[in-house]
């Protein structure tokens, strides 16, 4: 797979990111419907943060991808998109739990299974070494998702520790070094 392409960073919206299959840019508010019917897809959400949420909730987030992250340069989130679809979603972020830089991502299942995961998830993680300087990159997954772990596990991911939800649910904390 050839090397992702990395503009220098610039404040405000990301940066566009390229690989050999997939274009990670900007949303717009273009995207409101595409992004709303990912994250209610439960075979997505139910492995996004606290799980599926109301079609409210998830426009909120939409704009506040907009009103709080762009606005303020909080982290990075980017549209995942094949060709003129947009198939996923995409971050990195500091995040207090793991004490250091998360992934998160998440595809469309219509795009499952043919290793754009693969090359997302390493996309992420080279943004974080080369353009944000980071030594080493975490990501956080429900246990139940094997396919996530497998394919983290793939790409150099180490298991660290689990965290037990207040739902009782169990949470891996994974971790790759540079």
């Amino acid at each position: 797979m050839a090397a992702p392409r990395f503009p220098a960073y610039r404040p405000g919206m990301p940066p566009t990111l390229r690989t050999p299959r997939l274009l990670l840019d900007a949303y717009t508010p273009a995207d409101e419907e595409d992004f709303v019917a990912l994250f209610q897809d439960t075979r997505v959400s139910r492995w996004m943060g606290d799980g599926p949420a109301s079609e409210a909730e998830d426009r909120a987030l939409f704009g506040r991808i907009f009103s709080k992250v762009y606005a303020r340069d909080l982290f990075d989130v980017w549209a995942v998109r094949r060709g003129a679809l947009l198939v996923g979603h995409a971050e990195i972020k500091r995040t207090e739990a793991v004490g250091g830089h998360e992934i998160v991502y998440a595809l469309s299942p219509g795009v499952w299974g043919g290793g754009l995961g693969t090359e997302l998830a390493e996309a992420l993680v080279s943004y974080g070494f080369r353009t944000l300087a980071l030594t080493e990159v975490h990501a956080t997954v429900d246990v139940r998702n094997t396919a996530s772990l497998r394919l983290l596990g793939r790409i150099g991911f180490e298991h660290v520790r689990d965290v037990v939800e207040d739902d009782g649910g169990l949470t891996r904390v994974l971790i790759r070094r540079l």
